[in-house]
């Protein structure tokens, strides 16, 4: 650390040490402030956990196995789950089923507190989405006979009731700690959609970071518990309502199924009747090689044709599905038995963003830029479908057609089968044929059936909801710490604004700013009743300032020669009179010969230090010559080297008699006769008496007192002294008070300097 910098830490604490009882005071304040801030806010606490969600475009996958089981899983981006996360529908679920617009709070002596864990029941609305808001309701709770009694009415728990037009029940409270003192309890009912908006501005949802897929739920609650059954309800929520998605999906794909199961069955039981009855009325047995190789084929040939209509079928009720969606929220059905992947794709995407815009929709409002976004992308993507249903339906009509050309060429070979052979061909190629469909619809049929069975949620809780060990706010340390910091900022503010209000001098630095002129001495103020307090023998502060101040004289030239000084300042009380005369008393002590003239002759003030009683023969007597210079000379009583000429009657013109040829003559005769001339005269503002003297003086001693001469007479000073100039000046910095509580003075100006009790008014 440098000198500059120890100066800069010098200077702040001498000018912010002598005021300490104020800091001490403001610390005490502050300090009471903050510990009951703290004693009666209810702390807060951060609840928080973790959910991983199964985002395609990172590369989260499961495994092959639990892909084949989930048929209908879709994969999630994280930005559209943090909005569902976030919307209002799953957060109504929780409000819903913790009850959350019915909180129950312990009345306090200053501040009411939640009672979610020291209330013994909850309450819970039949209707919440109509309730009629009540801001307090008391009501106490009788355990022997498990009721709660509200004004009277008494209300068994478990139990429907009315109350404010509302049907209400009271169910135990699972969370219920029993308190060490019990207060009284009270619930309120909150609006529905207050409570949504409310909790929904609580929780905080947010990804760990732009390369996880791991999603960060936080909320600050004053209930630990409270806050970590809010998180865990939501995920819940959330969980089950992926599920839900699924299911549906899975559902209209079963239905699907077993409706052309149940066709099919039919068929194939009317088939095997009519194979049972020919045999029977025919008597056949077995058919011969050659028919068998044309039945074959034939059987080959109808047996890709019914594939064919059945993917005809099929693509028939896909097609009526994309054309009856409207409204964007229905479910689109399996491709079974369709084997075409651009058809697959296209219809999985269409259910991806189907699934999208009913999740958008319930998060945001109808004119959304995104939910119209996704409603423009489903209208641009079916006609796309519907391209691809007919190019597939022409390809496989083509393809049925050419299977009936070969199937009528077998044909007619086999008409050279004898027609009963013939027959029962043709009723055994039906029965194969039905039998394959009929297999491979209950393959899909328990395919669809497992995965509606194993269905899970696309998210995995990696951290369930935990609360903070410690409260987040209000943080004890930080809050003493801004106490104890506002109270030293505001007491530096207090001085400041005192110091630099204050329009009066008040530190040597001002002066040193305004003036050019030496400052040769400081002189501390004092309150006591006596005036002259440089006596024989006296070794006070006071009287050793006055000696540092009869040393500084060289510095202005005074010596042997150049003895004449003259003491004036800016206005009356600034301490001139007191100066002068104390002066003079120092400067006897070294056994010269001093002569004191009270040359204020518009409100003299030196006379009453000498006891000299006003009206005597003086300097004016002198000046308009009805006495002689032996005359106005007196000598005091407290020094014998101390001679004292007195001002005399106040007279109408002081000014001309000042410029008259007598007072020249005066002060060659005192000069002559002393070793030094003191002259005290009035202050420069109001007249020019000190101008005209300072002519005829050898050096101008300037009296500046601290709080009381105004900063606009100093910041004049050279200013006016360009015009009418005062000769050989120096100040004396008078009156010096201590600051604030301390014994630190303003002296130097730059925070520090005397103060010992001591200086003057006069």
């Amino acid at each position: 650390m440098d000198k500059e910098d120890d100066f800069q830490i010098s200077e702040i604490l001498f000018k912010y040490v002598p005021w300490w009882p104020l800091f001490v005071l403001l610390l005490i304040v502050s300090l009471s402030c903050a510990f009951v801030y703290l004693r009666y806010t209810v702390p807060v606490y951060e609840i928080s956990a973790n959910i991983l969600i199964k985002d395609e475009r990172k590369g989260l996958d499961e495994s092959s196995l639990l892909e084949s089981l989930d048929m209908f899983g879709s994969k999630k981006i994280v930005e559209n789950e943090i909005e569902v996360l976030k919307s209002r529908s799953l957060v109504r679920q929780v409000v819903n089923n913790l009850m959350l617009y019915a909180p129950i709070y312990e009345q306090g002596r200053v501040t009411d507190v939640s009672a979610y864990r020291r209330s013994p029941v909850k309450l819970e609305l039949k209707h919440p989405e109509d309730v009629n808001e009540i801001e307090k309701v008391n009501f106490t709770y009788d355990s022997t006979n498990a009721r709660v009694i509200i004004n009277k009415h008494a209300f068994p728990l478990n139990e429907w009731g009315s109350f404010n037009g509302d049907t209400v029940r009271f169910i135990s409270n699972p969370y219920y700690s029993p308190p060490d003192e019990k207060k009284p309890l009270f619930f309120s009912l909150i609006n529905l959609k207050k409570s949504v908006g409310g909790l929904t501005e609580k929780i905080e949802i947010a990804a760990v970071s732009k390369q996880a897929t791991v999603i960060s739920l936080k909320i600050k609650d004053e209930i630990q518990v409270r806050g970590e059954n809010i998180l865990n309800e939501l995920i819940r929520a959330y969980n089950r309502a992926a599920i839900e998605d699924k299911n549906l999906l899975a559902s209209n794909t079963l239905a699907f199924v077993e409706e052309r199961l149940r066709g099919v069955t039919e068929e194939l039981g009317e088939v095997e009747s009519s194979v049972e009855k020919f045999k029977t009325t025919k008597g056949i047995v077995d058919i011969s090689r050659q028919g068998q190789i044309f039945l074959e084929s034939v059987e080959e040939s109808d047996r890709k044709v019914s594939e064919i209509n059945m993917q005809i079928a099929v693509l028939d009720q896909v097609e009526k599905s994309v054309l009856s969606k409207t409204d964007n929220s229905g479910i689109v059905p399996s491709t079974v038995g369709v084997n075409d992947p651009l058809l697959n794709q296209l219809l999985e995407t269409l259910y991806q963003l189907q699934l999208q815009y009913e999740r958008l929709r319930k998060t945001t409002a109808e004119n959304n830029p995104i939910l119209v976004s996704v409603q423009d992308q489903i209208q641009i993507i079916k006609p796309r479908i519907l391209e691809n249903i007919r190019n597939n339906r022409n390809s496989l009509v083509a393809g049925r057609n050419n299977l009936n050309t070969n199937s009528n060429r077998y044909s007619s070979l086999l008409r050279n089968i004898p027609q009963n052979e013939r027959e029962l061909l043709d009723i055994s190629r039906q029965q194969g044929i039905k039998n394959n469909i009929y297999t491979f619809l209950l393959q899909k049929r328990e395919e669809t059936a497992l995965s509606f069975a194993s269905t899970v949620a696309d998210s995995r809780i990696v951290d369930p909801a935990e609360a903070s060990l410690l409260p987040t706010s209000p943080k004890r340390g930080l809050v003493y710490l801004v106490a104890i910091v506002a109270a030293f900022g505001l007491g530096m503010a207090i001085v400041y604004a005192k110091e630099l209000l204050n329009q009066n001098i008040l530190f040597r630095s001002e002066i040193e700013k305004s003036v050019k002129w030496p400052i040769i001495g400081e002189i501390a103020y004092t309150d006591t009743s006596e005036k002259i307090v440089v006596t024989e023998g006296k070794r006070n502060v006071i009287a050793e300032q006055f000696r540092q101040l009869r040393t500084s004289l060289d510095y202005l030239g005074i010596n042997e020669t150049k003895k004449k000084i003259l003491f004036t300042s800016s206005i009356s009380g600034e301490g001139k009179s007191f100066i002068a005369a104390n002066m003079a008393m120092s400067l006897c002590l070294t056994g010269k010969k001093v002569m004191l003239i009270e040359l204020d002759l518009r409100k003299p003030k030196l006379s009453p230090l000498f006891n000299v009683k006003p009206g005597v023969t003086g300097i004016t007597n002198f000046l308009i010559g009805k006495v002689g210079v032996s005359d106005i000379i007196q000598t005091t009583k407290v020094n014998p080297n101390l001679d004292f000429i007195p001002s005399g009657p106040i007279p109408p013109n002081p000014s001309e008699l000042i410029l008259s040829d007598r007072m020249k003559e005066l002060l060659q005769y005192l000069q002559g006769a002393y070793d030094y001339v003191l002259i005290d005269t009035a202050p420069v503002a109001p007249v020019t008496d000190a101008h005209i003297l300072s002519k005829f003086c050898d050096a101008t001693l300037y009296i500046v007192r601290h709080g009381y001469t105004p900063k606009i007479h100093v910041k004049r000073l050279e200013e006016n002294n360009k015009i009418r100039g005062l000769k050989n000046v120096a100040i004396i910095f008078n009156g010096l008070k201590g600051r604030g509580f301390g014994k630190y003075g303003y002296g130097y100006g730059y925070g520090y300097g005397y103060g010992y009790g001591y200086g003057s008014e006069s």
